[in-house]
């Protein structure tokens, strides 16, 4: 541990690590410093001058507590220890001067602003600044940026903090925006006009400190003080990043990141942060039956009569699809045991062995990956099938990571050592000598692109052995919210996706959007949305969505988490476990729970570690037995991010941003 500093804060001695700027030291002894530039996950840009300290002894004028270490400070002649104000006359002063110099030509547009009321300037204009201004000239005023569909942008309100284009430029990796010109002529602005391609961009939406950058498809929606606000778990992909539901009424207005340092940071990907729209489109919100080729609407007890009665006595297959909690899985699971029927999670045919934790979730945890110095991801693409992951891994590569990849040769926004495209670079590693790597900490990552080949479980055993032959730690990169989870509690036949659905005379499609049911068995679909599994279904039993009900999700790296209930389903639809509690009634195979809570104790006894909500639990380290090595390249086991599930599918926003993508794709590059 580093030798600790005694240093003297508004009269009162605390203890820090000399490491830690005045403004870091401050926060430890609970002492707030105004900022607008400085961000704790940034590079230090020192510009906004808000946070400025007085340092007794030093020079006679205040110094910026961002840019400041401790172990800069000097002590008095006589030994006295270093001492720091923070609301000396003089600091007041000058926070009362910058605040003035920001408000020159800030336009006075507060009651239009969407930043209005989550605003940091207005905040701290009240809490710092003067009632008046000694400014009589003409405000300036600068045109406004196409950033996208995404970040509506307002140049006129920007006080050139310049946190969006370190954001972009370090976290994202992307180059597109910068500062131009001096002075008064000072302004942030994108590269010859580009929108930014990134699909973290909104973030910036959230570092803005003024209303310059705001959600182009929540703006004017509502006022911050409208919402009723539910902290969730996100299932746009397998990361589980820790999110905020905003409701008004009974509406989703808007996804909003929370702070989880060993999942997301502070970070959302676009998918998660936008798809909010798909929540009110292509609604299931009654029951279905099909009659002579067409849907019919039908109450509930005459769809679960329709739905018993074409199970009972047959041979029955239940799927679970991407974005189902950990509850209507162990639900379903319980009603296939009970009428003896066959079940699978593994819908993208990913050859992941049912029984072994360790090879179907690693021993990594996601925090793992930001000491690491060398990081190999085999058969996925991070940018698109966790873009916060992939942002961790970026950390990871400045600071001094090295990064190998073994799969398509893909723009990652880091550079990386290309070391094949598929088996037989992964079979000529696995062959190398690895002892050297003894002591270097090493991570690797195995995306289902290279398990859903016909050789998975070889391409899995092969990883495994390599990893430890490196004394690496091992990830599975999951893109299913739902299937670490489903796999805990043993969603799986020994035959896979394809012996689950062989012979089948029914089908319980539990949400599994993602595959097309041959025309023989009848098809029972439950979930939330009209998508491809409703479009076959002979029964639809609607479900709800991922706000609308508690559930629990685990994340790719193995930590179950919650996420609560922020609405309820729209019309008739009904919580995922319930329905199929029901139907186990109306089967006579009565499932041994009436409520939730009954339900979690069930799972828990029979699933321990699902109990420990938020923690990552230690994974026995086993080795799959080891088949034959095909040949072939990896494929990323993604076509589209954004239309990757039925909600993406229905939001409109997602839409235009996959075609967006597409055509930036198909442009053709200039020769000049």
């Amino acid at each position: 541990m580093t030798d600790l500093r005694t240093i003297i804060i508004d009269g009162n001695e605390v203890e820090v690590d000399p490491a830690m700027t005045l403004i870091q030291a401050c926060e430890e002894a609970g002492i707030e410093i105004p900022r607008f530039c400085y961000h704790e996950r940034l590079s230090i840009a020192g510009n906004c001058r808000m946070c400025l300290v007085e340092v007794v002894g030093g020079p006679p004028k205040p110094a910026a507590s961002c840019a400041m270490q401790v172990k800069d400070l000097r002590g008095g002649r006589n030994g006295e220890l270093p001492e720091v104000k923070t609301n000396s006359p003089m600091v007041k002063k000058a926070r009362e001067g910058v605040m003035e110099f920001l408000l020159i030509n800030h336009p006075l547009d507060c009651p239009i602003c969407d930043q209005g009321g989550e605003c940091d300037l207005q905040d701290q204009a009240m809490a710092y600044g003067v009632d008046f201004s000694r400014f009589r000239e003409v405000k300036r005023a600068t045109e406004d940026l196409d950033l996208g569909p995404l970040v509506e942008t307002h140049m006129t309100r920007c006080i050139s903090c310049t946190r969006c284009v370190r954001f972009t430029t370090e976290v994202a990796g992307i180059d597109q925006m910068g500062q131009t010109g001096r002075g008064e002529d000072a302004e942030i602005t994108s590269y010859l006009g580009q929108t930014l391609d990134s699909n973290l961009q909104g973030n910036i939406i959230d570092l803005c400190p003024v209303g310059a950058l705001t959600s182009k498809p929540y703006a004017f929606n509502a006022r911050p003080w409208e919402l009723t606000k539910t902290e969730s778990i996100d299932v746009m992909d397998a990361l589980g990043s820790n999110i905020r539901v905003d409701t008004k009424g009974r509406e989703v207005m808007r996804f909003l990141p929370r702070n989880h340092d060993g999942v997301n940071e502070e970070w959302l990907s676009d998918k998660s942060r936008f798809v909010w729209d798909g929540l009110r489109r292509q609604r299931l919100d009654k029951p279905y039956i099909r009659e002579n080729g067409k849907l019919r609407p039908a109450s509930w007890p005459e769809a679960l009569s329709a739905a018993a009665g074409a199970m009972k006595g047959k041979k029955v297959a239940g799927l679970v699809g991407d974005l189902v909690p950990v509850e209507a899985a162990y639900a379903l699971k319980g009603l296939m045991d009970a009428t003896g029927g066959t079940i699978e999670c593994r819908t993208d045919g990913a050859k992941l062995p049912s029984s072994n934790r360790s090879a179907y979730v690693g021993t990594a945890a996601i925090e793992d990956i930001e000491d690491a110095e060398m990081i190999l991801l085999i058969g996925t693409d991070p940018r698109i099938e966790a873009p916060v992951l992939n942002a961790r891994i970026r950390k990871a590569w400045t600071r001094g990571a090295k990064v190998a990849v073994i799969g398509e040769k893909i723009d990652l926004t880091y550079e990386y050592m290309h070391l094949g495209t598929g088996r037989e670079a992964l079979a000529q590693l696995a062959k190398m000598d690895h002892s050297d790597k003894d002591g270097v900490r090493g991570v690797m990552i195995v995306g289902q692109g290279a398990l859903t080949g016909e050789d998975g479980a070889a391409v899995l055993a092969t990883a495994m052995q390599t990893a430890q032959a490196g004394s690496s730690k091992f990830m599975v990169l999951h893109t299913a919210a739902a299937r670490v989870g489903a796999m805990d509690i043993g969603a799986t036949n020994e035959n896979g996706m394809l012996g689950a659905l062989d012979d089948a005379e029914v089908v319980y499609n539990l949400g599994a959007d993602e595959i097309d049911i041959s025309d023989g068995p009848f098809v029972i679909y439950q979930g939330s949305h009209g998508d491809r599994g409703a479009h076959r279904a002979d029964v639809i039993l609607p479900g709800a969505a991922y706000t609308e009900e508690p559930g629990l999700f685990v994340n790719t790296e193995g930590r179950p988490q919650l996420a609560l209930r922020a609405g309820f389903a729209p019309g008739e639809a009904k919580e995922n476990w319930a329905i199929l509690r029901a139907l186990s009634a109306e089967l006579s195979a009565t499932l041994p729970y009436d409520s939730l809570p009954a339900l979690r104790k069930v799972l828990v006894a029979e699933v321990p570690h699902l109990a420990a909500i938020d923690e990552v639990p230690e994974n026995e380290w086993m080795i799959p037995t080891e088949g034959k090595l095909g040949s072939g390249d990896f494929i990323s086991a993604i076509a589209d991010h954004y239309l990757t599930n039925p909600i993406a599918r229905a939001s409109q926003l997602m839409a235009e941003l996959s075609a967006n993508a597409k055509a930036r794709k198909d442009q053709p590059i200039a020769a000049e």
